[in-house]
Order: structure tokens, then sequence, then C-alpha cells
């Protein structure tokens, strides 16, 4: 591939377009040069004829078989592949301005700034058998969600047996399933997939600025990774950021900072475990040390002068052009392809969880849904439980891995305007904005067709509101026709596995399933995409019909239950100033950031029984057995009593009897009210399901499991 740079660099100059042949330019010239211009164009098409010029090569590291050989019906045996994607993109060019310090990247002698990412696939080995569809799975902090998601299989990040593949949903249907790295900051091991991402450079050294790390645990600790989480680097402090920092400790986030001596912290460096993939190079594995150790619920903030930021932005075209790649080249390096070179993947889906699905809203948001050769990337976009966030992933020392929530890591730049897909106006600074504003008018044709889902636990710790409101919650926003929003009523963040228990919470952990939903949904998509099918309508509260409401119990009508408190606090998205070239450029000098002006976040209205209104409720929470929420709170012995669990929800389950429910005063009816005995709680749990394949919101053979498993149902009516 490196011999093609240069005939890109003579096409460059020759005709004014970097790395793309000019078509039928050569017709505008005349005699000899007609013909030197033709016998240029004619090699650049042989050579290039995929207009390439931003992934310039995929490099293979290895093959090997999948689920041992397993068939997937009429497509196939699976087989895993592993390589090593570089890029070289075009900083002057229009479709990468938004990149914040790519001009401080390093060039090659083309002019272009280079990177690498890890890739790892699971598709036909027969391709010609699959769908001709790309199903990419944004990871999670390197982690792949997509098996766990859609195949009801175990989370793994090395997929490789017949259990990893779970119930074959995804194979079944024919994806190629794409994973590749995207992240800077994360450390080798674990089959975490990563980026290396270029260094920002200032007068020929990497650059200098303030960062600030929060810290929390919920054990006691006498160590700690710096990021908080183990296999993510961190940013170096200088020598000065060494002698300069200052670390401070609170309990609550609006708790005044109490500073701890110098003299009672230290920071470690951490073993980094070896290369796993193709990328090389990583930001440092740092520890904090805090004498007497780190107390559970605690807030403690590390501020000081680092150096090296990554340039995190490219993200955005690793994965544009990773996906315009497979849809397009023609060499074969493009392991899905015809024998006479026709890409066999016509078609992507980006799906992404949390962090993921932030990742993808900002994608959009940023116009990276066209590539260099104004060509759509994604058709279908399927962004999951992020809320109304955007992220803390294209800014100067950014730190992607960092959310907002109640208590936790709540002044981190992940919830700011714009929060809709459509356009709307901040009141606070008169800027009308939107998700899908980039790509408008000629634009609007790399519009995707996208499928926002997020669930009760994004209303509480996530602002998830905002997606479908004004900013300040006054009424019901305008959803354009190439989105579908579906809230998933009764659910945390994510579903509750194993044994149930209250983890750090008052209550049980919820255990509500989504994952039914997202797969119907799914298959919804593609046929939108690809034969332009209406999906099921959208589903979410609506402050126009009473289900969207003020948060606090006198608004919700949340029942009065036994030994349950409920929030007096709500992740609330607001402003904030962390210096003047922050939203232009993306540098922060102000440390913490001030918090400004609020925005208005709303939270579903609930029945008698707690459970949630106007929203896709799943079958167990629509024919319920327990209150299902999306907040949680800790307890005292996990610190900072009162305070949100980030993220969790709760199992709130009906007294058994009438008896029962007079005796505690619990004013919700009791199973035995009801439904009177199991057989008829079966009934109705099989009429529900019925429902909702009639309507297009489950599959039937999903709907055929739920009711299989229904077997610890049956043991609460027992005598």
């Amino acid at each position: 591939m490196y011999l093609f740079r240069p005939f890109r660099a003579f096409a460059a100059s020759r005709f004014g377009y970097p790395g793309r042949c000019p078509g039928l330019a050569y017709f505008a010239l005349s005699g000899r040069a007609s013909v030197r211009a033709l016998a240029t164009m004619l090699l650049c098409v042989a050579m290039v004829a995929s207009a390439r010029a931003e992934l310039t090569s995929l490099k293979i590291l290895r093959r090997e078989p999948f689920a041992g050989g397993k068939s997937f019906g009429d497509v196939g045996a699976y087989e895993r592949i592993i390589g090593l994607a570089h890029y070289e993109i075009d900083p002057a060019h229009a479709r990468n301005q938004g990149i914040v310090d790519l001009d401080l990247a390093p060039r090659n002698a083309a002019g272009k700034v280079e990177f690498e990412a890890d890739v790892d696939l699971l598709a036909p080995v027969d391709p010609t058998k699959g769908n001709g569809a790309i199903f990419y799975d944004v990871n999670n902090r390197g982690g792949k969600l997509a098996l766990r998601f859609f195949n009801h299989a175990k989370m793994t990040n090395s997929p490789t047996t017949a259990e990893d593949a779970g119930d074959g949903f995804l194979m079944r249907r024919g994806y190629v399933i794409v994973w590749s790295g995207w992240l800077g900051e994360l450390l080798p091991g674990d089959g975490r997939l990563r980026m290396r991402a270029p260094v920002a450079l200032q007068d020929g050294k990497p650059l200098r600025g303030l960062v600030r790390y929060e810290i929390m645990t919920d054990e006691p600790a006498d160590v700690m990774p710096l990021t908080r989480r183990e296999g993510h680097g961190a940013f170096p402090l200088t020598e000065r950021g060494q002698a300069e920092a200052t670390l401070t400790w609170r309990q609550r986030e609006n708790d005044p900072r109490v500073p701890i001596p110098r003299g009672q912290w230290s920071l470690e460096s951490g073993d980094v475990k070896s290369v796993e993939f193709g990328v090389t190079g990583t930001l440092p594995h740092l520890r904090l040390r805090v004498a007497g150790g780190f107390r559970p619920g605690f807030l403690y903030e590390l501020i000081g002068e680092c150096e090296g930021s990554l340039i995190q932005g490219v993200c955005y075209p690793a994965v544009r052009d990773l996906i315009s790649f497979f849809k397009h080249e023609t060499s074969e390096q493009n392991p899905f392809r015809t024998a006479d070179g026709k890409p066999l993947l016509t078609r992507a889906h980006g799906f992404g969880v949390s962090q993921s699905g932030r990742y993808l809203r900002n994608f959009l948001y940023l116009g990276f849904n066209a590539d260099e050769a104004d060509r759509k990337v994604f058709d279908g976009l399927m962004p999951h439980v992020g809320g109304a966030g955007l992220g803390y992933f294209n800014h100067r020392f950014a730190q992607p891995t960092k959310f907002a929530s109640q208590h936790l890591e709540h002044l981190y730049p992940s919830d700011y305007f714009p929060f809709a897909y459509g356009d709307d106006v901040d009141p606070f600074t008169q800027q009308t904005d939107g998700l899908q504003r980039r790509l408008h008018g000629d634009e609007a044709k790399f519009l995707p067709k996208v499928m926002n889902t997020q669930g009760a636990g994004e209303y509480w710790s996530r602002a998830g509101s905002l997606v479908h409101t004004d900013p300040l919650g006054t009424r019901d926003a305008e959803v354009p026709e190439n989105v579908r929003l579906y809230s998933f009523g009764g659910t945390q963040h994510s579903a509750a596995t194993g044994p149930l228990d209250a983890g750090y919470g008052d209550n049980l952990l919820n255990p509500a399933d989504y994952n039914p939903f997202l797969r119907v949904l799914l298959d919804a998509l593609d046929a939108w995409a690809k034969d332009g099918e209406t999906p099921p309508p959208s589903v979410y509260p609506r402050i126009a019909d009473g289900t969207l409401v003020d948060w606090r119990r006198e608004s919700t009508g949340f029942p009065l239950i036994p030994a349950v408190r409920y929030p007096e606090l709500i992740q609330t998205a607001r402003r904030l100033d962390f210096g003047p070239d922050f939203w232009t450029k993306g540098i922060s000098t102000i440390e913490p950031p001030r918090e400004l002006e609020a925005y208005k976040v709303l939270a579903p209205r609930v029945g008698p029984d707690g459970n949630e209104l106007g929203t896709l409720l799943p079958i167990e929470v629509a024919v319920p057995t327990a209150t299902y929420t999306g907040w949680n709170l800790r307890r005292a012995d996990a610190g900072a009593e009162g305070e949100m669990v980030a993220l969790m929800g709760s199992y709130i389950p009906f007294p058994k009897t009438k008896a029962d429910r007079t005796a505690s005063g619990d004013p919700r009816e009791s199973l035995e009210e009801r439904y009177g005995n199991y057989a008829e709680y079966e009934r109705r749990f099989r009429v529900t399901c019925a429902d909702y394949v009639k309507r297009g919101y489950l599959l039937q053979e999903d709907a055929d499991r739920l009711i299989s498993r229904l077997g610890p149902v049956k043991e609460m009516f027992a005598e």
C-alpha cells in the first residue's frame, strides 16, 4: 500500500485533489498533456480504484475458526479475523476540520497524520452467504458487548467458542461483526482493543496543560488507578505538576473540598501487560496512593499540570474510514469482496452502549457520517443507554471514559447542548443546534436511520429526558423523520444478572431485561435502511400526555412503600465553565469548572404500583411482580449515604398476599390480589407477549424463551 503514496501525491499535485482520481477531468486538457493525464488516470484507477486515501492498509495478523466450526443456518460457519488498521488522514480536508489539535499532530512526508487501531472481526467463512451488512459494535472501554446484548452470550473479549456465540442471533442473520480500537487511553491486556492516537506537539515537544482526575471506590483501597478504572492509562504530571498539584477529598459532590497534604499522597507506576493485538505505545499506568487509604463513596480530586495530550478526536475518522474501507475497497486487502473486486458489504449499522452510545451521538453530531469521498458511512445507528450525553472525546487532554452522573464524575463534560436530534435553541446562549444540524440541506443524504434507545436509569443518572424535550423541559421536542426513540420503562442502565443483591444501594438491583427489544429493533432497523420498511412507532414518555413530569415524588406519583427512600437528587445537566477556549478549541484552563445554569430534566410518571407510564415495558415489568425503578440510593455503609448509586435501579417485590400487604402497610396490590394464582399470571404474560409480537416489539423466538423461563415466578405463588 505504501507504493500508492507517490501516485496519490502526483494526482494531488496534478489535479489539486489529494488522494483521488480526477474522473473525467482529463478531457479539459489537450494534446500530449491529455494523453499523459489519461495514462495517469488509468494507472490511478487500476491501483486505487476504490478512492481510498485514509485507511492505507489493513494488515491481517491471524485468522481462526469461530465456535468450533459450528454452522449458523444458511450462513454457515464463521471465522475470527484479527488485524491492524493503518490510517493517514489529511488535516486540511474539510471532513476532518472538527478534530481538536489535529493541526498539532506530526505529519508524514505527504503531509498526512498517521495512526493505528486494532481490528477484530467475526465473519462468515463464505462471505457471499452473509446478508451484506456490517454490524459495528463500538467497544466500551475496550470491551466487546454485541454478543452479550444480541446473542444472549456471556461477556468476553476473546470470542472463540460455541458458548461465546450464544444463540447465534447475529450470525444467523449473516452480519459481519466488526470491532476496532477507538480509545487512546487504554492499556493492553484483557483483550482490550486500542488505538494509537497521535500526540499533540508544541515546538516539537508534547504540549502541557491542566488536567483533573476524580477517583472514587466502593470498597476500601490503599491505592487506586489515577483514572479510577483499571486498564486505563493517564497523562503524567510534569515536574511542575508534581510539585504544585493539589489533592482534595469530599463525601458528596456539593461538599467543600478538603485538601490532603502533599506528604500524604504519592503517584506510582503500575505494570503494563504485553501487547495482544497490533497497536503498540500507550499512556503510562499511574496509580495514586493515599495515607490511610481511600474511603468508600468519597470523591478524591487531583488537579495538576500534565503533558502528552493525545489527539483523541481521530477516533471519529478511525471508525468512519474503516467502515468505508469495507464498503468500498476493491483491492485484495478487503476480505469482503468478490473475485472481480466488487465489495460484498453494502450497508453498515453502528451499535454502542453507554459511553459507546454517546460516541455514536457525537459521531453524528460532528458530521462524520460522511467520509472524505462524500459517501455515507453508517446506514443505521443504535445509540443505547447514552442518555442525553455526548462525550469528553474530542478535547485537549480528553478523558473519554468519564461521564457525568449525580454523584460520580459529575463535573466532566459529557452532558452538554445539543441534546436532541432536531434543532432547538439553548436558552442560555441563544445558540440553535441539534445532533443532525451539520447534515442538513445537501448533506442530508448522509443522514442514517437512527434508533435511540434508553432505559429508566437514563432519566435519573444521564439526563435522558433531554433527548426528547426542549432544554428547559417545557415541551416535547420535534423528532426528525429518520429518528425513532424507544424508552424501556423500569430498567436500569444494564440489567442485573445472577442472584439478586443490593450492591451498594438500599434496594435489590433491577433485573429487568431490555435485550429482547434490541434484537427485534435491529431487524427493524436493517429493514428500514435496506428496504424502506416503516419500523415500529417510537415509544417514550411525553409532556403533552402527562407521562413525562417533574422528577419529584409529588409529580411522579411514586407510592409510599414502607422502608423505601425516594431520591432527593437527580443528575441535572448544566453549563460548565472550563475557561474561554474550552467550547471553541477544547482547551481547559479552569479546573474544577464553574457550574453555571442548569437545564431542566424530567422523569416518567408512574402508576399505583410504582412502574412507569408512557414507556415500552419489558414483559416482566408489564406483567409485574415488583416495582422496577431506574434509581437506587447509597446505603450508609457504602459512603455518601443518600446519593445516587450511579446507573443502578431498584427491584422492590410486591407483597405475596393481602394479609402481608395489610401488615406492612404497603399501598401496592399483592400478588394474590392482582392475579389470584400463577395460572392467571402466566395467562396474562402470554397475552402480553403475543401483543408485543403483533405490534413488532418482540420476536416470537424471544416470546417463547421468556415464557419458558417463568419457573422462579411460579415459585412466588407457591404455598
